[in-house]
């Protein structure tokens, strides 16, 4: 069994990658350097998949800092450091659309049916495209719009995390072998992969090591 998973370098995407593997594919990851104030997660990614052995790895260079329109690809746009209502202006406008679709290419590509990605709607931060009728709608697009799926080979979207808690996934990240303080979560870690520990995403990985009693490995700039 073959499958593309979607690494960014985080927590949630390493974990999914150590779960794919676990059911028995042979996993070819997905990393992406489209403008991310935080691209250091890239260097993140390559250790993981080098460190699990992945089939194939693959970095995709985009450009959506033309686009802009969030605080992870617009520099004049601060991250915000509390709790915000609504959708935060960390959200990357139709960031997941847009990897899926190069995940879903390469997939068809290399006659793949399977792919993983780590969204989660618990403890996440209320991007729209992390939820579960996202994830069904687009595996539908999917079928709709690839030759694969016109000829009855339909595409698999696997989200094993996506009704989890973080500490769920962090006990479980743990019990196969993720080494996480290779990971990068930090929306905006500096150059060393060191974490600021007041942005959203590192509010969400703190709490989620105190809540699984694991200590937590981050390195944090303070």
């Amino acid at each position: 069994m073959k499958a593309v998973v979607l690494l960014s370098g985080g927590l949630d995407s390493a974990t999914t990658l150590a779960m794919a593997m676990e059911q028995g594919y042979a996993c070819y990851t997905l990393s992406f350097n489209y403008g991310q104030r935080h691209a250091v997660e890239l260097d993140a990614a390559r250790k993981i998949a080098d460190t699990m052995g992945v089939a194939a790895q693959k970095i995709i260079e985009l450009d959506l800092k033309q686009i802009g329109g969030s605080a992870l690809t617009d520099n004049n746009i601060a991250v915000p450091q509390s709790p915000s209502a609504g959708i935060p202006v960390t959200y990357v406008p139709a960031r997941n659309t847009i990897f899926l679709s190069y995940a879903l290419a390469w997939a068809e590509v290399l006659d793949i049916s399977d792919i993983f990605i780590g969204v989660n709607a618990v403890d996440y931060s209320g991007y729209p495209d992390c939820r579960p009728e996202y994830i069904a709608a687009f595996e539908n697009t999917a079928r709709l719009a690839t030759r694969a799926g016109v000829e009855g080979k339909p595409f698999r979207i696997h989200t094993p995390l996506i009704h989890w808690s973080k500490a769920e996934i962090i006990r479980k990240g743990t019990e196969l072998g993720v080494d996480f303080s290779l990971t990068v979560s930090c929306y905006q870690a500096d150059e060393l992969g060191r974490a600021c520990a007041e942005c959203d995403s590192c509010r969400f990985r703190k709490e989620g090591f105190e809540a699984a009693g694991i200590s937590d490995p981050t390195l944090y700039r303070e």
